[in-house]
């Protein structure tokens, strides 16, 4: 034993001498309880999520890897997806050009003829032809638009590329020219053409699409156009939406609305404006947009004094009325007299004619057979459909008769 271990034993000694008899000696524990972490009662090395307000912004690893992986095949699924419709384009082109090199050129394609009538198109231009008085330069473009949509559809029947034209047109004229008229044919013929749904024609005017304080303005116009959806929105006077003197006017939104539906849905919805032809051309210089998206101008002449007594007897035949020769000559004077007078509406005042003689005729019958009881007041079916020459001379007196300010009125 060498000297430090033996002068160890002897201190350790030494120290026992001085512990008190009967004391035992025994081990306590650093920490209570089971637990013996220091930081806390669970797994020091577990997260718990702690009071941060951040701490929903993350998550376990495992769980963001199987996320990514879920995109990242969502991804790769749609590029997939659309390559797969490429290739399914390019197959149909290549199989339609195959096709057309294959055709010959003389492939029957069908008459003309054929589409116009089992369309019923031709039916179409034949009513506004019985409609219309006059108006040549009218029905000729109306036909053009027809005969461009007949031979668009037999193209599509043989395979050739077609797109929807544009349609959207601009009526310029007179009021009672007819604007109203052709737009009613005009939606018929494209129904029947398959380029609109239902064919109608809904009529709008500036109090129909603008509001009159803020937020209004949308949801009219919209519910305008949702209206005309399938079919033509026909516009009167429709310079009236926008005002130049006012900049804060609503007018201004509705615009832009219609704008965007004559771009964005020009498949399913015709929009016709229609005017007098100075201030539309003022409306389309405000509004170029407009102007280039409308690609028929149709312009709507005065009538002359002979196709409105032939518009009265159209008007009379559809009522079922007759009218002799003395009382066309009665009606053309009348007429004459009437377009020299402010406020004229060529077959609208035609129509105002037309109904008073009727009533005319309605008061001389009334007095022959019911007052004075000629007859014994049985009258003839010929009585019920005359109108003769005293039924016009009535409006012809009052105008030849009246005060210089109230002639307008006759």
């Amino acid at each position: 034993m060498n000297l430090s271990a033996a002068l160890s034993i002897l201190f350790v000694a030494s120290a026992s001498a001085f512990v008190p008899a009967g004391t035992v000696r025994t081990s306590v524990p650093l920490y209570a309880g089971s637990n013996q972490n220091p930081f806390g009662n669970t797994a020091s090395l577990e997260y718990t999520g702690g009071s941060d307000p951040n701490n929903k912004n993350y998550g376990k690893l495992a769980e963001k890897l199987n996320e990514a992986d879920i995109e990242r095949r969502k991804i790769q699924e749609e590029a997939d997806r659309r390559e797969r419709a490429a290739e399914i384009r390019r197959e149909e082109r290549l199989a339609k050009i195959k096709y057309m090199n294959d055709m010959p050129d003389s492939q029957p394609a069908g008459t003309v003829d054929e589409f116009m009538f089992k369309e019923g198109v031709q039916d179409q231009l034949d009513k506004l032809d019985n409609d219309l008085v006059g108006l040549l330069a009218v029905k000729k473009r109306v036909k053009e638009i027809a005969a461009l949509l007949v031979l668009d559809k037999m193209r599509r029947k043989l395979g050739f590329e077609t797109s929807v034209p544009s349609l959207h047109m601009s009526f310029t004229g007179a009021p009672g020219t007819g604007k109203t008229t052709v737009a009613v044919r005009m939606g018929q013929i494209l129904a029947k053409m398959g380029y609109a749904r239902r064919g109608h024609v809904v009529l709008a005017t500036r109090d129909d699409l603008v509001g009159q304080y803020v937020g209004h303005t949308a949801p009219k116009t919209k519910e305008m156009i949702k209206k005309a959806m399938g079919g033509v929105l026909l516009v009167d006077e429709a310079y009236y939406l926008y005002n130049a003197a006012n900049d804060r006017d609503y007018g201004q939104e509705s615009i832009e609305i219609l704008l965007n539906v004559m771009e964005n849905n020009q498949d399913d919805l015709v929009v016709a404006v229609a005017g007098y032809k100075d201030r539309m051309d003022k409306f389309f210089s405000y509004i170029p947009g407009m102007m280039s998206r409308i690609g028929n101008h149709i312009d709507f002449p005065n009538y002359t004094a002979d196709e409105l007594v032939k518009i009265a007897g159209v008007m009379s035949r559809d009522l079922e009325y007759d009218i002799d020769e003395a009382a066309f000559a009665t009606f053309k004077n009348y007429i004459e007299a009437r377009m020299e007078l402010p406020f004229f509406s060529n077959a609208r005042t035609v129509r105002n004619a037309m109904d008073r003689a009727r009533m005319n005729s309605a008061i001389r019958t009334f007095e022959r057979y019911a007052i004075q009881g000629e007859n014994g007041g049985m009258c003839s079916v010929a009585d019920l459909k005359n109108i003769d020459a005293d039924d016009f001379q009535v409006l012809l007196d009052d105008i030849l008769n009246a005060d210089t300010d109230k002639r307008i009125f006759a």
